[in-house]
């Protein structure tokens, strides 16, 4: 059962991706700024998650000369793929302008001046798209009907309210173009949005792009709003790049997305009222599609900005990881390390004279153990040495941040009775923060980003375990230990 008491169907099926999903001539790529090469170029490092590229001499040379690579052949449209699949690159396509292809669909229930607000935008930065509104049983449907004829839209109506994901699938079944953008109602789209998602989509095997969801500047005001502005869990940040699990970008929020009709199949699980967005990327890219994270498109988004409400938000986000564990098992984990990175930190935090000791030992060991991996590598030894740094590191700031956020109450009952663990709990909680924080500096005070911070991690922690103890299922609560 969901939040709702619905019983849980069938998991839609997304449609299938195209057997061969080569990209078109002229298609573009250009290297990741933050790429290593090594051994005169046929030894990359770099892509999300960090992976180790060999390339044969030919395809070395492709790109040798410089930092893009365009596709004017199979075998260059085959090391554009690899490139791009592995994060390694990130598409260049033709810009296109967009044409009547596209349909903008908005769910709304209830909000008829930010649904204006909304229409207003679309009309200004799409021109005469077909725009559908889907009235998820608002309770004037006369005044979202007045509007809507306003800006020359179709209305659909629920007399019901049928939650988002049904808006949705709904909005996307009247659609008659190729693609749709989904559009909540309390956001506005920026000036060129629709044109940045759109020429992802001449990738064939491309089945989403979504754009950087920002803080609408006229809804901006106080600590809170300061905070959302920085940190808002719509916001993936500034790094373009490919939607997976446990990726650079794990997730894009359906509040602005644009997909392929085709490629969505039977559409959002209508089952679920949270976590549906992330679910239905989820579906896709486990079909074999890809979906594309756009940081240069913008839509603007009216955040939370009471108190009550924001934490109310943060804790049903929480909830929607018990149904996405059910869903999709160990994607949804809330640590993702190596045995080598776990066993280093047990050893350190043991609390023994001898726990420093066995966790260089350990690290010894897999720097080894990943040395001999790299055969032909040059440089290998140090290379190794770096790169077991760098997943200490990377593993023990998740394991501080799961500390505070998704394992707070098993930590607040071992602070309780213990007053080191304490001091140890209030230290990652403050370092946590400020290395969140210190990306946002110019835009909140430390003290203000660490309080709410803090207060967000509750929230949505008390969510988490909520969710965990409706479904009687501790899985979302389960780390995943990675042997690659």
């Amino acid at each position: 059962m969901t939040s709702r008491g619905k019983a849980r169907l069938a998991t839609p099926a997304p449609g299938r991706p195209p057997a061969a999903g080569t990209l078109p001539l002229g298609f573009a790529v250009e290297l990741d700024a933050r790429l290593r090469r090594r051994n005169g170029g046929r030894v990359l490092l770099g892509g999300s998650p960090l992976r180790l590229l060999r390339l044969s001499s030919l395809a070395a040379d492709l790109i040798a000369d410089g930092t893009s690579l365009m596709v004017r052949d199979a075998t260059t449209a085959a090391l554009a793929r690899r490139l791009l699949d592995t994060g390694a690159a990130h598409p260049r396509p033709a810009w296109q302008p967009v044409t009547g292809d596209v349909t903008v669909v908005v769910p709304v229930r209830d909000r008829p001046v930010p649904l204006d607000r909304l229409l207003a935008a679309v009309r200004r930065t799409g021109g005469s798209l077909p725009v559908v509104v889907v009235d998820d049983g608002s309770r004037d449907a006369h005044t979202v009907r007045r509007i809507c004829a306003q800006h020359a839209c179709r209305v659909v109506r629920h007399e019901v309210a049928r939650g988002p994901a049904a808006a949705r699938n709904a909005g996307l079944a009247a659609a008659a173009t190729a693609y749709v953008a989904f559009l909540d109602s309390d956001c506005v789209p920026l000036a060129g949005w629709l044109d940045r998602l759109r020429v992802h989509l001449q990738d064939p095997l491309v089945a989403a792009a979504a754009p950087r969801i920002v803080a609408l500047a006229a809804a901006t005001s106080g600590l809170l709003a300061s905070y959302e502005e920085a940190a808002s869990s719509l916001d993936l940040g500034p790094h373009e790049g490919p939607v997976h699990p446990h990726g650079g970008v794990p997730y894009v929020p359906s509040a602005a997305l644009l997909v392929r009709r085709t490629a969505l199949g039977d559409g959002y699980d209508e089952g679920m009222d949270v976590a549906e967005d992330v679910d239905l990327v989820w579906r896709l890219v486990a079909a074999g599609w890809r979906v594309r994270y756009e940081p240069a498109a913008r839509v603007a988004h009216e955040h939370r900005t009471s108190p009550a409400a924001w934490i109310r938000r943060r804790a049903f986000y929480g909830t929607g990881a018990a149904l996405l564990a059910s869903r999709h098992g160990a994607a949804v984990a809330p640590v993702v390390l190596s045995p080598w990175s776990a066993a280093a930190w047990l050893a350190l935090c043991a609390g023994r004279r001898a726990g420093p000791a066995f966790a260089l030992a350990i690290l010894g060991s897999a720097t080894v153990r990943l040395n001999s991996r790299l055969v032909g590598v040059h440089g290998s030894r140090l290379l190794a040495a770096q790169l077991v740094g760098r997943g200490s590191v990377v593993a023990g700031r998740q394991l501080a941040s799961a500390v505070v956020r998704h394992y707070w109450p098993v930590s607040l009952a071992v602070g309780a009775g213990s007053l080191p663990a304490r001091r140890v709990i209030a230290a990652i909680g403050v370092l946590d923060g400020a290395a969140r924080w210190w990306p946002h500096r110019a835009t909140v005070s430390l003290p203000v980003f660490i309080l709410l911070r803090r207060l967000d991690d509750l929230s949505y922690g008390a969510g988490l375990w909520w969710g965990a103890a409706r479904a009687r299922s501790a899985r979302a609560l389960v780390p995943k230990l990675s042997h690659s």
